[in-house]
């Protein structure tokens, strides 16, 4: 059983109507103390599963009480006498309320909006982690390293702004979207930048097995990004570290923008527009199985007019992107049949 401290700070005035509301909901434990001479807190102590429901309740309400705030605590541990002997049976309890609650578990939405909106903005810890893993992906394709490639695509930090895409796409939440694809595109550009120079400086790699993997697509490729969007939707659903499922979708995003760039570089356009293609079908079909988790899981917003716009837009981004897939699709149908 996984529990979380919500603080809450209300004004005297308003304590004891929230204060209600409050212990209505389901808790392992609450406690009130005087923060001051104007506000009370109150600590609630809760199950994972019951957050979200809780704090959009304190969110609707901050929306209106001036000085009310809230804050969200992981907790580590937690030891009572009533837990101890009682453990076992609350853990089956929760089980059967999360399987009535979700088909899929997943943190809050609050936590999951604030880790989007770390990964959609453009930081220079991103940059230079970009930077890096270009270089050495590029390095290890010329070098013709498996290894050297695996390595570059650990420390790339590609997953965060694609799934940003598709989680504020099903929010509706088109501000936050437009600063995802900047991210995403500054990323990529990076990507391009550092293989161009390469291909341009040096005719190394360009004959070799892990380039040449690189600017041919095929219908198998798009699998292949389903599985890494649908693995990297899930990781994040969870909170869970994105080190290892990054990995998977780096391989679907970082060695094939690689080989983009050298081609480019080199000037060889159809393996370019090769390039080009696999990567465009793997960003597609990774923002596909995203955009699908994401809705089943149940991500929803609360204001009437954000669900209003996300009503409109989680049918509008699977659709438009199943269409772009099944276009890629044909094109690539076309493109075995000249050949």
């Amino acid at each position: 059983m996984t529990l979380q401290l919500i603080e809450v700070y209300i004004p005297d005035k308003h304590f004891e109507s929230i204060d209600g509301k409050l212990k209505q909901c389901d808790y392992q434990s609450y406690w009130v103390s005087n923060e001051s001479e104007e506000r009370m807190l109150v600590r609630i102590l809760v199950n994972t599963s019951e957050v979200e429901e809780i704090l959009n309740y304190l969110e609707e309400v901050s929306n209106v009480v001036e000085g009310f705030e809230t804050l969200l605590i992981p907790v580590q541990t937690y030891l009572a006498k009533n837990t101890i002997h009682e453990e076992t049976k609350a853990e089956e309890k929760q089980e059967e309320k999360d399987e009535e609650k979700a088909k899929l578990l997943r943190a809050s939405r609050h936590e999951l909006i604030n880790a989007v909106e770390k990964n959609s903005v453009i930081t220079l810890n991103y940059s230079l982690l970009i930077l890096l893993s270009a270089i050495v992906a590029t390095v290890g394709i010329i070098k013709d390293s498996e290894a050297v490639v695996i390595g570059a695509m650990v420390i790339a930090p590609m997953i965060g702004p694609v799934i940003a895409i598709a989680f504020s796409a099903i929010l509706g939440d088109y501000k936050l979207l437009g600063k995802s694809v900047c991210t995403s595109f500054y990323g990529v550009a990076i990507v391009l930048v550092i293989s161009i120079a390469f291909g341009y400086f040096t005719e190394l790699g360009m004959t070799n097995d892990q380039y040449l993997d690189r600017t041919k697509v095929t219908l198998i490729d798009i699998p292949l990004g389903v599985a890494s969007g649908a693995a990297g939707a899930l990781a994040f659903l969870n909170r869970l570290s994105g080190n290892l499922v990054g990995v998977m979708v780096a391989v679907a995003l970082l060695p094939p923008s690689v080989a983009m760039g050298m081609s480019i570089g080199d000037g060889s356009m159809g393996a370019a527009y090769g390039a080009f293609l696999l990567v465009t079908v793997n960003i597609m079909s990774i923002l596909l199985a995203a955009v699908t988790i994401f809705s089943i899981s149940g991500i929803r917003p609360v204001r009437w007019e954000a669900v209003k716009r996300a009503n409109v837009s989680r049918p509008l981004a699977i659709v438009f992107v199943i269409i772009i897939v099944l276009i890629l699709a044909l094109v690539i149908l076309e493109g075995q049949n000249v050949i």
